[in-house]
């Protein structure tokens, strides 16, 4: 509709999928996701071994899986980036459908593997946890009923969305996943401002989440422990945080060395949550600020190619999935440094896992596809052409 009424930049006819995609991606976005991907696999093989042993399986046990993992994640990024908006918003619909689906049947057919939060469906050889894949989907339905509010006579979308995410979020806490029902209202809430959310109505959702927390610490033993764990002013030595402080004061600027970090010994989530801490001593302050600046290089490009975004779907679900990214690290280096409580949250294209790695290259894949440039003008331009008439 937008080309119908403001025109259209020729396009090149009959250019091959592949030069066509290479010239339109955000190539520095798919630099830094590659290397944070090479980090993953680099921190896989000083962190998984002595888990790998202590489990009774070959060394490089989990860094062959991550990298099988791995691959599909980045074949299915690549894939994705190559669609249009449109088959994307598609696509995301039938995951969507499916991850929810699967959310909802978990309280029946899911597991809990020991942690206390059943999250996963046991497949024997692999486990599947739907939120990591609902995340994705859900933000772009979201985006995709915002913008058609925006239509005139359109739909109350900003209402059903809001409905839609806080039947998710209450279906996390239910698990409990607090960590994941925080990011997906996060998530909602940065689309909502960027499509003209009142203040007051922000501020209203942000002291309902603060009385959520407050009935959730009084309910919820889980979430009481990691509460009371993380103002504690005294971290008892023999905890996750505990190992994880201690790993990251004893690395420095430049890391104790290759190999000679003693915190992967300790943590059993130290190839997973805690990931950046093997990162720290062994490496230092150095491939911290470095892991850093690639996260916030995707969510810095990828804003500013969608603030010239004219379709008003296209931008709301890039920022949601760009901002979604970039919040999940944030979270996860948090918690390792102590400045957030623990969530159990995985580091993008970083930490190991499964079903982590394969939907966050879902994910990227779609902010790739939003980010593409298109024959279509820059949002400045319409508002030129609004003053001069």
């Amino acid at each position: 509709m937008t080309e119908m009424v403001y025109g259209a930049v020729p396009v090149r006819d009959g250019e091959p999928i592949l030069p066509k995609w290479w010239r339109t991606v955000d190539r520095w976005s798919l630099s830094c996701v590659l290397m944070l991907f090479a980090l993953g696999m680099l921190l896989a093989l000083a962190a998984s071994p002595p888990l790998a042993a202590k489990n009774g399986f070959d060394p490089f046990h989990y860094v062959q899986r991550q990298a099988f993992f791995g691959g599909l994640a980045l074949i299915g990024m690549i894939l994705t980036s190559m669609m249009s908006p449109t088959v994307v918003r598609r696509l995301a619909i039938v995951g969507f459908i499916g991850a929810f689906l699967a959310l909802l049947m978990l309280p029946f057919f899911g597991t809990d593997f020991g942690k206390g939060a059943v999250r996963w469906y046991s497949l024997g050889f692999a486990s599947v946890q739907p939120s990591e894949f609902l995340k994705p989907g859900f933000v772009v339905v979201a985006a995709w009923m915002m913008a058609a509010s925006l239509e005139i006579n359109g739909p109350p979308g900003k209402t059903w969305s809001f409905a839609m995410c806080l039947a998710i979020v209450f279906m996390l806490a239910m698990q409990p996943d607090f960590g994941q029902a925080c990011l997906v209202l996060f998530g909602w809430g940065v689309m909502y401002f960027v499509v003209g959310a009142p203040t007051i109505l922000l501020v209203g959702i942000g002291g309902l989440v603060v009385l959520a927390g407050t009935v959730a610490y009084s309910s919820s033993e889980h979430f009481a422990r990691r509460i009371d764990g993380f103002l504690n002013p005294d971290v008892d030595p023999t905890t996750q945080l505990g190992y994880a402080t201690d790993a990251i004061r004893e690395g420095g600027l430049f890391g104790v060395g290759v190999g000679e970090g003693a915190v992967k010994w300790s943590l059993p989530d130290a190839h997973t949550d805690f990931i950046i801490a093997v990162a720290a001593e062994e490496y230092g302050l150095v491939l911290v600020l470095c892991v850093i600046l690639l996260y916030t290089g995707v969510v810095v490009r990828s804003l500013l190619r969608l603030v010239r975004e004219r379709d008003p779907f296209i931008r709301l679900a890039g920022t949601g999935l760009a901002c979604m990214f970039g919040v999940q690290a944030m979270i996860n280096m948090g918690v390792a440094v102590r400045l957030l409580p623990a969530k159990g949250m995985t580091l993008p294209f970083v930490s190991y896992g499964g079903s982590s790695v394969i939907a966050s290259g879902i994910a990227v894949g779609m902010l790739l596809a939003f980010t593409r440039s298109r024959p279509q003008g820059e949002i400045s331009d319409i508002l030129g052409r609004g003053r001069v008439r």
